[in-house]
């Protein structure tokens, strides 16, 4: 897999690989999530491609204090080849270039699967409840 910056003509497989992957919510509109993350550290989001596919995604952040990852994705008939992990890598590398020390994200706690995944590439529970605020309806 090569992993290189996200490309405008990647919207429609990204948005179509999220999709599959179960990652997008009627609250959540993948294209205006693209638009706006093109605009802050874009270089952070990331795409892994298979022969001309793309079969994995990562969104990373960095707002001077804290890392983010968000949209992590990996096409299911390619998981378990190390795609994820290897995205990671290369997201993590990316933000700790930019000074950030430390990542967090989320996870529904009702993922397990993915709760393990994210454990044996060394993250763990901080213990805190995550809260939202929506500024905008729809997304």
């Amino acid at each position: 897999m090569n992993i290189r910056p996200y490309e405008k003509n990647d919207k429609d497989a990204v948005i179509s690989l999220w999709k599959e992957c179960g990652l997008v919510t009627p609250q959540n509109d993948p294209a205006k999530d693209i638009e706006r993350k093109l605009k802050v550290d874009a270089d952070l989001f990331l795409v892994g491609v298979n022969e001309n596919i793309i079969v994995a995604t990562v969104m990373g952040g960095y707002e001077g204090h804290r890392g983010w990852i968000n949209y992590l994705a990996v096409k299911p008939s390619e998981q378990r080849k190390g795609y994820g992990q290897a995205i990671m890598q290369s997201v993590e590398s990316a933000i700790k270039a930019k000074g950030c020390p430390k990542i967090n994200l989320q996870v529904r706690s009702t993922n397990k699967a993915v709760v393990a995944f994210y454990s044996a590439l060394g993250y763990g529970n901080d213990h805190v409840l995550g809260l939202g605020k929506r500024l905008e309806p729809d997304s």
